[in-house]
């Protein structure tokens, strides 16, 4: 499955009743509650990693990146939105990168 695919999992599911979809439930309860869940996951992935146990980080991860798209559903952003960020960044050196980021704060 591609990140593409699974937003489109997302979206899809975003529109079923809440009564039948995590997805739609998690949506729901708003923008907060996704960030909520999705801050929960990432620190249950940071626990797998440093317990070096991989499997556990392979679940876990794919939590993340679920949890991250309807994070960004939940804020109307499209998965297009953050590749072309990405895309964006491909012409420079991640050092040179990050120094503009953190120049312009």
């Amino acid at each position: 499955m591609t990140l593409e695919e699974l937003f489109k999992v997302v979206e899809a599911r975003a529109k079923a009743s809440p009564d039948d979809s995590w997805t739609a439930k998690l949506l729901s309860k708003g923008p907060e509650k996704c960030a909520e869940k999705f801050g929960e996951e990432a620190v249950e992935t940071i626990i797998e990693a440093a317990k070096q146990n991989r499997i556990g980080l392979i679940k876990e991860s794919a939590d993340v990146l679920f949890h991250l798209c309807v994070l960004l559903k939940s804020q109307n952003i499209s998965l297009s939105d953050v590749m072309d960020e990405l895309a964006t960044r491909q012409s420079k050196s991640g050092l040179v990168e990050k120094e503009s980021r953190l120049n312009a704060d």
